[in-house]
């Protein structure tokens, strides 16, 4: 898989929240991030290791998304914060927006939720594929623990170094999400978050069998390779061949992630969750 391949599928990344006012967090104007005319050079060179793992692949596309922006400029980023020589924290990114003239503090994260329609509320249901983590979990520790952190004594010294004013700063949140709902649900339009975050579905093994998807091919993408879209893939697998694999990570807790092709003009993706 490409590192362009990859930097498209985070260009194609949609905020969970339009609305300014969800969960107090205020969202980051990520579709202002890239320029209208922007066009991607084939020869794209960011820095990333091979094994480097999804998070910190998302942190460098976003590096170099600021970089070549016209509206903003990076100060200082990937900012640890020490107590007594111990890490407390790190804040994301500090950036200037040329623009507006002002300082913004951003947290980033990119995520991929499941919608389980039998647990109660409706921002409850957004959960981690393998349901160790959910929405609300990760709002929470935003809101407690990632963005106060700017305003702990700790961080004055760093502000200070950096000649920035922390009363002049703002905090947004850039909340990249990829969102998959049960198939009787497709069209349903769902409350609170961004529909179009909405890319694929979910269905459990016993929905997987040879009379339905026996005429597809499949891929299992590594997780450093989620945000790509399936048509950049080349290697594919007949039913039978991707059932062993696909049963050997369920018994693990492990739900997969597949890109399926049905012909040469139509991909789709799905996860299989052991649950």
């Amino acid at each position: 898989m490409s590192i362009t391949n990859e930097y498209l599928g985070f260009l194609s990344s949609h905020p969970l929240w339009l609305d300014k006012k969800f969960l107090s967090l205020t969202p980051f104007n990520f579709a202002g991030l890239v320029p209208p005319d922007f066009s991607i050079d084939k020869s794209i060179k960011i820095n990333i290791r091979e094994n480097e793992v999804l998070g910190k692949r998302i942190e460098h596309f976003f590096e170099y998304s600021i970089i070549n922006s016209n509206r903003y400029t990076i100060i200082a980023n990937n900012i640890q914060v020490f107590k007594d020589k111990i890490t407390i924290g790190e804040l994301d990114f500090l950036v200037k927006d040329l623009q507006k003239n002002k300082v913004i503090h951003i947290e980033l994260v990119y995520k991929f939720y499941l919608f389980d329609p039998t647990i109660d509320g409706d921002l409850h249901r957004w959960i981690g594929p393998n349901r160790k983590d959910t929405l609300l979990q990760k709002a929470k520790k935003i809101k407690e623990k990632q963005l106060p952190l700017l305003h702990y004594k700790e961080t004055s010294a760093i502000l200070k170094k950096l000649q920035l004013d922390i009363n002049t700063i703002e905090q947004q949140v850039c909340y990249l999400a990829n969102l998959f709902i049960p198939f009787s649900l497709k069209k349903t339009t769902f409350p609170y978050i961004n529909n179009q975050c909405i890319v694929g579905y979910w269905i459990p093994i016993k929905a997987f069998t040879l009379k339905e998807y026996g005429s597809y091919q499949f891929y299992i993408p590594q997780k450093k390779d989620w945000v790509i879209a399936p048509k950049h893939c080349d290697t594919w697998f007949s039913f039978k061949d991707i059932i062993e694999s696909i049963e050997a990570l369920l018994s693990q807790k492990k739900s997969p992630l597949l890109w399926i092709k049905s012909n040469e003009d139509s991909y789709f993706r799905f996860f299989i969750v052991w649950w």
